[in-house]
Order: C-alpha cells, then structure tokens, then sequence
C-alpha cells in the first residue's frame, strides 16, 4: 500500500510540471504572434514609403542609358568621319611594318565607314578619301602577299630532292613558309577572297612555277655537272647494235657519283645507288664470254662505251630523275596551298604550276624519242632499249599522275600522255624494226672458225633486257592485231599472264627469224662440216642464253615444247657434223676388203698388200686433212666441245679398232710403220686437239 500511495505522489507531481510548462508555452505563443503581427504592419507601412521612390529611380536610370546609347551612337557615326585620318599612317605602311592584326583591323574599320557613307551619305567626300585608302591598304596587303611568297619560296637544293627520291618519300619537302608565314599567307588570301580579290591566285601559281622550275632546273645541272644516274624501278644491260658499229650502255637503278662530305647521309646514298647501276652494267658485257667461254677479242670494254654514250645516259637518267622529282614536288605543292588557295581553285593553280616544268620534261622525251628512231634507222637498238626502263618508269607512275592530274587544264593533261604516246610509238616501232632487222640482217660477216655469230648474241642481249619488262612490252604488243589474234586461238589469258604470253610470242617471232638467218648465213660456208659447227654453237648458245637469262620461261609459255625444238636442233646439227667422219671411214667401210682367212694364213698376195696399204694411205691422208680443218674450227662453250670430241670418240675408234687389230699384225709391207701411223689411243689424242687452234 505503501508503495502504491509512493508512485501516486510522482504521478500527480509530474501532471502538476506538465500543467506549469503548457501554461507557460501559451503565453511565449501569443507574445510572438502579437511580435509579428506588430512587424508586418510596420512592412506595410514602409511599403508605402519606399515603393515611389523605387519607380522615380528607375526611369531615372532608363532615361540615363538612353542618353549614354545616343551618345555612343553618335561618337560611332562621328568617327567615321575621323576614321581616314587615324588609319592612314597604318594604310600607308606595309602591313609588316605594323603587324597584319594591325593592318587588317584598320582596313576593316575603312570598310565599315565605306558601307556607312554609301548608305547614308554617298556624295560626300569623306566616302571618296574612305575608299582611296582603302584601294591602297589593298594594294599593300597584295604587295605583301607577294612579297612573303618572293621572300621563302626557296629552291629545293638537289641533294635533299635525291635523297627524298632515293627513300622513295612520296613527297618532297617544300614548305619554304614557317608556321608564321603560313599563318600570314592564309590571313591574307582569305580576307582577299573575302573581297572578292582572286588575282592572288594567278600571282601565287606564278612564283610557286618559277620555284618548281628552278628546282628542276637545279637538279637537272647538278646531275649533269656530277653525272647522277636516274631514279628507276628498272634498267636495260649494253646491247651491242646489229650493225656491229657500237655497243650501247643502259644501266638499271639509280647510279649517283655526287658526295658531299658534310652529308652522311648523301654518301650513304651514292654508295647505294651505284651498286644497283652496276648489277645490269656487267651482265651484258660479261654475258658471252663468262657462260660460253666465247674471247671477245675486239670487243669495247665497259669505260670506253660509258665515254661514248655518257650524254645519252646522263639524258636518260636525267629523264627518270627530274620527272620523278615533278611528281613528288607537285604532290607538295598541293600540300602546301591547302589554306591558301581555295579547294575548288586548287588543281586550276596547279595546272599553272606545272606547266612549264612539264614542258621541259616532254621536251626531253621528245628528244630522247627522236634520237632513238634515229639509231634505230641506222640499225642500232641499244638506245632504244634505254626508253624501255622510261617507259616503264612513266607506266608505274601512271596512276600518281592520273590522280596529280585529274581536274586540271585539259591541255596540260593532254601533253603528258602525248608524252607518254610518243614513247609508246617509238618503242612499239623499234621491236617490230628489230625483228626485221633479223630477217634482213647482211652486214656482219661469217666467223671463219664457226664460232657463235655476233648476231646471235645481239639478240638474246636485245630480248634479255625485256624478260622484267613483260607489263611495259605486252601493252605495246597488243596494240599490233597479229599478237592479240594469236592469243585468242589458245586460251583465255588475265592480265598479267597475257603480256607475259604476248612477250613470249615476240620472242619466239625473233628466235624463229634469228634461225632462218643462221640456217641462209651457214649456207655461205663451203665446208659443210664447219657449216653445221656454225649451226651447232649458236643453237647450243641459244638455248644456254635463253635458260640463263629467264627467256626460256617467257617462251614457253606460248611454245610449252622450244626446249625439247632446240635440243632435237642441237641433236640434229650434231648428227649432219659427224658425217664429216665418212672420208675418213670410207677405206674402213669399202665393200673390197682383204679375206679373213688369208690373213689367218699369213700368205697376202700383192694385190691384198696394195689393197691394205691403200686402205691405211688413204684414212691416214683424210684423218690428217680432217685433223687439220677441225682443230681450226671453234667450239667456245667447254661442255659443248668436250661432248663432240667424246661423241667423235665413240663413233671412230669402234670402226677403227677394229680395222686396226685386223690389219695391224698383217705382214703386208716392210715398213708397216709408214703405213700405220695412228693407234687407237693415239687417234684418241688426236681428237683432243680439236677446235684449239694452238694444237
């Protein structure tokens, strides 16, 4: 009970707190909303005050902007009338001398007085002093305008052109203008085009021509002065002409003597680039001598034909060389007006660039294309050889070109494949001459010795220069009908293949004239045994030449059985040659012979001793002559030559062993010995001296 009465107590205690602080919340209650009540009043009342004086204020300051715009308005206008006098001392001036921001800016503010008095006051003169001035800031800007251009538009000196050209750089570096200049260039010719000015154009493609020029031109001296060898993917060995008058000298690659000691990278170059002119410089006059064995005699050597034709080459080379070097300098160019000339103008200023240094470079394939008939006339091809590699170089370029030239003025698109026709003629005519000249060959005399005929190694010299060549030569084939036709009746052929094949068939026109020539030109010997050695070594070197120099390959592929013609050839001529045997083996196969069983008897009557001393007078008297003649004739190649002396082995010491072993012991003379003069093995020497002259 106690408990209970306890926690009643505390109950009614924390009622009676409760009650205390609720009475108390009342009343801070009502003070605060009598508090606020009293301060928004106090609000509205300054509401009323304040508020007036806000609107007054605010038209005030409204009143005041109008004035200040009013006066800005007129400072604006009124300055047009002092604008001339404040600009001139900038106008007057190069924009150099006061910066292009500088410049620009007052031509601008001429420009806006101009449109400003035209409209409001057109009589006036202000309008007329405005645009005198502002016809001389335009003139400066296009005097400044070529004058940056005059000032860094440098030749590109010869060296850096080669090297960029050896690299095989698509581009050659041009870009005389710094980052400033550029930047100058651009401002200018777009605020000139913005004011409709696009003389500018004209003046640049001027000056860029000129530089573009001149660098040619450069480039041209220093190969001259140096004698460079020209940029090229491919090159023709020495060809002797058919004449027998002169050798020609082409070279493949790049060959360059220049050297400068404080370039590195320019003795590098040379080094490079005259290994590569020296691979096909040898082929053709080591060719002969170094596969048949063949003494060239009076042959020239490689100096004195360099001495010779050095202008031709160097005309040449230069040719690859300096059109090379326009192509990768336009492409530049192009490069270098982006910014500066508009996209739509670009290949019209190029057109302009390009002009004159394209002139030069047809100039010089004209030249070269004229030389060329003309030593073809005269029947010597090697020249003509040197326009195959050009040709080739201006087919492998053919795309850039297309591409450089696509847009440009018509006429000089169609002066460069005039270009390209002309050598297209002038080699195309020279192979058909070529072949004629074959046929009709007359001027260069027999060997006495039945050596390989000077011809002979003309030609295959002459159709190994073409085996890389098949993509420039099938084209110039397919344009004579003939070729094409003969292709048409055996299988459809892709392109590539398809000039291999019509190479092949211009080869194999050659060969067949060359052996026609050969088979009339033997005819001439009057000793037939030297007549078919004559054959023998020529269709021996053929076939060797035609398998070494990759001919072959071309030729099979229109006649898959030449090999397998010219081995039954060579079977042939070998076969007609030994019957040069049959004098010497007429007493070993004469019908009158000597019974075996007298000899067995030992009892010879007179007229067996005559019929065998006959027998050994007459073979010794013919193997002698015969001795005599064959160790004149000449066999150069060591493997053809041996095989002969091993065949004429094996077709007369069976016969004469045994003529020998059966008249050797017969008692049919006194002096035997005067009768049997040769041995078997010493027939066998014998024969070992053939075709060597100093036997």
């Amino acid at each position: 009970m106690t408990d209970f009465n306890h926690k009643h107590e505390k109950v009614l205690s924390g009622l009676g707190f409760l009650q205390d602080a609720a009475s108390r919340s009342s009343q801070l209650t009502s003070g605060m909303v009598n508090i606020l009540t009293s301060f928004e009043e106090r609000l509205a009342r300054l509401e009323k005050t304040i508020l007036p004086v806000y609107h007054e204020t605010k038209n005030l300051q409204q009143k005041q902007e109008n004035i200040d715009k009013t006066l800005a308005s007129l400072d604006h206008v009124i300055g047009y009338y002092s604008v001339s006098k404040e600009v001139e001392p900038v106008i007057k001036e190069s924009p150099s001398s006061q910066g292009l921001d500088v410049f620009l800016h007052s031509l601008g503010r001429l420009q806006e007085a101009m449109h400003f008095f035209e409209k409001n006051n057109p009589q006036s003169v202000e309008l007329e002093n405005v645009m005198s001035l502002f016809e001389t800031g335009k003139d400066n800007i296009i005097s400044e305008f070529k004058e940056h251009l005059a000032k860094h538009s440098h030749i590109v000196p010869p060296i850096t052109v080669l090297e960029a050209l050896a690299t095989d750089e698509e581009e050659i570096n041009v870009n005389n203008f710094s980052a400033d200049i550029k930047d100058n260039l651009m401002r200018i010719a777009d605020w000139l085009i913005t004011h409709n000015e696009d003389d500018f154009m004209n003046v640049y493609a001027r000056f860029r021509a000129n530089t573009v020029q001149k660098t040619l031109l450069g480039l041209r001296d220093h190969l001259r002065s140096s004698s460079v060898g020209a940029v090229s993917h491919q090159g023709v060995s020495p060809i002797a002409p058919m004449s027998g008058t002169s050798t020609l000298l082409a070279k493949s690659g790049v060959k360059s003597s220049y050297d400068t000691p404080s370039r590195k990278t320019s003795k590098k170059l040379q080094q490079m680039l005259e290994r590569k002119a020296n691979q096909m410089l040898l082929k053709a006059s080591q060719t002969l001598e170094s596969s048949t064995g063949l003494a060239l005699g009076s042959r020239r050597s490689a100096a004195d034909i360099i001495k010779e034709d050095a202008v031709e080459e160097q005309e040449i080379e230069s040719f690859f060389t300096e059109f090379t070097a326009l192509l990768r300098l336009l492409q530049s160019e192009l490069r270098l007006m982006l910014g500066i000339i508009p996209l739509p103008h670009q290949k019209a200023v190029l057109s302009i660039i390009l002009r004159d240094a394209l002139e030069m470079i047809c100039h010089d394939a004209e030249s070269l294309s004229a030389r060329a008939r003309r030593s073809v006339a005269r029947l010597e091809f090697g020249p003509v050889l040197l326009l195959f590699p050009a040709l080739r170089h201006l087919v492998c370029l053919k795309g850039d070109c297309d591409k450089l030239l696509e847009g440009c003025d018509s006429s000089v698109r169609t002066r460069f494949y005039a270009m390209v026709n002309n050598l297209h003629t002038t080699c195309g005519k020279a192979l058909e001459d070529f072949a004629e000249s074959v046929r009709s060959e007359s001027a260069a005399p027999l060997p006495r010795d039945g050596t390989v005929y000077e011809m002979t190694s003309n030609v295959v010299l002459f159709l190994g220069q073409l085996t890389d060549l098949s993509d420039t030569v099938g084209p110039l084939l397919a344009q004579d009908q003939s070729y094409s036709n003969a292709l048409v009746h055996t299988q459809p052929w892709p392109k590539p293949q398809r000039n291999r094949a019509l190479l092949g068939l211009y080869i194999k026109k050659v060969l067949v004239q060359l052996n026609l020539t050969l088979v009339t030109k033997s005819d001439a010997y009057s000793d037939s045994s030297l007549r078919y050695i004559f054959r023998l070594n020529n269709s021996h070197y053929l076939l060797g030449a035609l398998q070494r120099s990759g001919l072959l390959d071309l030729l099979k592929v229109v006649e898959p059985e030449c090999e397998s013609i010219y081995r039954e050839m060579i079977n042939e001529q070998k076969r007609l040659y030994s019957q040069s045997w049959n004098k010497v083996l007429a007493p070993i196969w004469n019908s009158e012979d000597v019974p075996a069983s007298v000899l067995l008897s030992g009892r010879l009557r007179e007229k067996d001793k005559a019929l065998i001393k006959e027998k050994f007078s007459t073979l010794n008297k013919e193997f002698e002559e015969l001795s005599r003649e064959q160790r004149g004739y000449s066999v150069p190649d060591v493997e053809l030559r041996e095989s002969l002396k091993r065949d004429n082995k094996e077709y007369i010491l069976p016969k004469y062993q045994a003529f020998y072993d059966k008249y050797s012991n017969a008692q049919f003379s006194k002096h035997s010995e005067k009768y049997i003069k040769y041995s078997p093995a010493q027939i066998s020497s014998v024969i070992d001296t053939f075709f060597d002259v100093a036997a």
